[in-house]
């Protein structure tokens, strides 16, 4: 059997080149971080992009030449001229984009705080440990499969292993291809996505949790007994959704339908209407019909982005802006971005996202592994 053939580290300490915000950058007001964010990209023109994800706040979505989710982002970037690629988003998505953009393209992630918890939930090191204790449990061939919100290192980390890629879209197929390569999965890093994928396909009785903070859960022999082994990590904002949530949007507006994101608890997805990913949600918003109300469960950003952009629609939170507030993406602050910006006026660098070229080589191979999919 072998492991992780390849260096790495935490990602605490992937990306110590990254700098923290100069102090006469931190007071700007909006009138004039504006201003000048404008006049440094009539500056640098066509040679920068600007991606902002769904749940970046207002003001970095409106100076972003493209808003969406995550992989669909980065697509965007490769396809661009640009020689720099600002995004708006967190570390795991500035790793994807310096992925499967070309050499010649600069990936810059403006704050160094904008870390996503649920990747740093399955850290590489910490899974290759786990890895070596399950399959010296069993003879039957386990396929890995990682969620796109993870780190480069762990993208490597089941390519090397026979395993891929997914996103919340494509989960199901990542399942069906896994099981037609190999008797097993691996499922990282989200709990919730991996059991609602489960659900789908009629496999929600072959599910076993890993928790790799819980030695008692963490057991080889039980674990291989089953067909789908989830590793313990989640996002932080769908796992605070709960029932009575649903319940409640439901007892104010009797005539609410519920679209709800799959990282959410299993009893919450089996409530909702529509379940999707966040260009899902936005596309059941967009075909709404005028005077529809729907409830948003995912990050409140898109929540208020999609009221914004279609105020035809009755659009709600479902739950309020403290349940819903993503941490990390906020550390996008738009005073980093003028910060970087204006830095890349005169000529300088900040806080570039590159992925080694070992695990970037072997990232690559499971991300056309999902796209064969």
């Amino acid at each position: 059997m072998e492991t992780a053939q390849f260096e790495t580290d935490l990602s605490l300490f992937k990306y110590d080149n990254l700098e923290q915000l100069p102090p006469e950058y931190r007071d700007l007001e909006e009138d004039e971080r504006t201003a000048r964010i404008e006049a440094a990209l009539a500056e640098l023109g066509d040679d920068v992009v600007i991606l902002g994800h769904n749940y970046q706040r207002r003001e970095i979505v409106e100076h972003s030449d493209f808003i969406g989710d995550s992989y669909q982002l980065s697509k965007e970037a490769a396809e661009a001229d640009a020689d720099y690629v600002i995004f708006g988003g967190v570390t795991f998505m500035a790793e994807s984009a310096d992925i499967i953009t070309d050499d010649d393209q600069t990936v810059i992630l403006p704050s160094m705080e904008a870390s996503c918890p649920m990747a740093g939930m399955a850290e590489a090191l910490q899974v290759d440990a786990a890895w070596a204790e399950i399959t010296a449990a069993t003879d039957a061939n386990i396929i890995p499969i990682t969620y796109m919100n993870s780190y480069a290192d762990l993208k490597a980390f089941c390519a090397e292993q026979g395993g891929l890629v997914c996103t919340s879209s494509n989960a199901h197929r990542a399942f069906e291809y896994a099981f037609d390569k190999g008797d097993k999965v691996l499922f990282l890093p989200d709990k919730h996505l991996g059991e609602n994928t489960a659900h789908r396909l009629g496999m929600e009785d072959e599910i076993v949790e890993w928790d790799p903070w819980d030695p008692e859960s963490a057991d080889p022999e039980t674990a291989v007994e089953n067909d789908i082994i989830l590793w313990e990590g989640y996002c932080q904002v769908h796992e605070r959704f709960r029932p009575e949530h649903v319940e409640q949007v439901r007892d104010e507006h009797p005539d609410a339908n519920v679209v709800v994101h799959p990282e959410c608890r299993r009893e919450v997805v089996e409530m909702a209407d529509v379940v999707g990913s966040t260009s899902t949600i936005t596309q059941t918003v967009e075909e709404a019909d005028p005077g529809e109300t729907w409830a948003i469960g995912t990050e409140i950003h898109l929540t208020k982005h999609l009221s914004r952009w279609h105020p035809e629609v009755n659009v709600l939170p479902l739950c309020g802006d403290a349940c819903m507030d993503c941490n990390a993406m906020r550390q996008i602050d738009p005073n980093y971005l003028t910060w970087v910006l204006e830095e890349l006026v005169e000529g300088r660098e900040r806080n570039v996202i590159e992925v080694a070229p070992e695990e970037k080589e072997l990232a690559r191979v499971a991300l056309d592994r999902m796209l064969e999919i």
